[in-house]
């Protein structure tokens, strides 16, 4: 099996900029496509960005401009680098990985997921 471990949470101001992390270990050749999404009190589940094997990337239209998504192929790790932050970005972010090669159309297209870092933007 896959193991996804997020890191990089934490408290910011608004404005302000966060890295996050993800390391996957297990099977990782099992492994393609990754990406993060993110769980706010009250709210569903939403896709914040996703990252093929190649490289491809989407982007939730609310943090265009704003996020950016990257990936070591070869340890099979994911970072999320957040800048700008607003207060609604404040959730908890998980990440997750799909044997998908390409970019995955559905959640459901995530077969591993790890347990959330938190990020709160507030002043």
């Amino acid at each position: 099996q896959v193991q996804l471990a997020e890191s990089g949470g934490g408290l910011v101001q608004p404005g302000g900029s966060l890295r996050l992390s993800c390391v996957a270990s297990g099977r990782i050749y099992s492994i393609n496509a990754m990406g993060w999404y993110r769980q706010a009190p009250g709210k569903q589940r939403e896709l914040v960005a996703m990252i093929s094997s190649g490289s491809s990337t989407n982007y939730a239209e609310s943090v265009k401009g704003r996020f950016a998504i990257s990936r070591d192929n070869a340890k099979k790790s994911v970072y999320l680098e957040m800048s700008s932050l607003k207060p609604e970005d404040s959730a908890v972010y998980y990440c997750a990985a799909s044997p998908k090669v390409g970019l995955p159309r559905t959640e459901a297209s995530y077969h591993y997921w790890g347990q959330g870092t938190r990020v709160t933007v507030s002043s």
